[in-house]
């Protein structure tokens, strides 16, 4: 039986699945687009590059950099001093001084902290658990022992 809307066969194998299937956007045939549940839509491959990057000082070196910049992707790197010297020292052919962001970089640490302070939890740190929502939850109750500081 041939689809309502553009009579096409690839949605008749959908609706007649004796299991219920898992799609929030309800059946589909060939001729209409996936629309997000949030009005956009989605097209192609998703989305693969971040957007913004934030790293440390081990990070900062000029390969990192140019990799980043010709990829689009903004990042925050502190410059370690001695390639904020070795900068300055060559003059003006040693560059411009790169854009950082404070307030950005410190999320960053704050972000990292809390991960370390959850992997106090011995079962977060060695994560044996194969499933995902056993993983979530572990993470959640560690989250939670935290937060009641337990």
């Amino acid at each position: 039986m041939p689809c309502n809307r553009c009579g096409c066969r690839a949605s008749r194998m959908r609706r007649t699945s004796e299991r219920p299937t898992l799609d929030p956007l309800g059946p589909r045939c060939c001729g209409q687009r996936i629309q997000h549940p949030l009005g956009r839509p989605q097209l192609g491959r998703p989305r693969t590059r971040p957007g913004h990057l934030g790293g440390d000082k081990a990070y900062s070196s000029r390969r990192n950099r140019r990799y980043l910049r010709r990829r689009q992707i903004k990042h925050t790197i502190p410059e370690p001093r001695n390639q904020r010297a070795n900068r300055e020292r060559r003059g003006r052919e040693g560059g411009r001084p790169t854009c950082f962001d404070k307030t950005s970089y410190k999320r960053r640490n704050e972000v990292e902290r809390t991960i370390n302070a959850l992997k106090n939890s011995r079962a977060v740190a060695t994560r044996f658990d194969k499933r995902a929502y056993v993983v979530h939850g572990t993470v959640t109750v560690a989250s939670i022992r935290r937060w009641l500081r337990l």
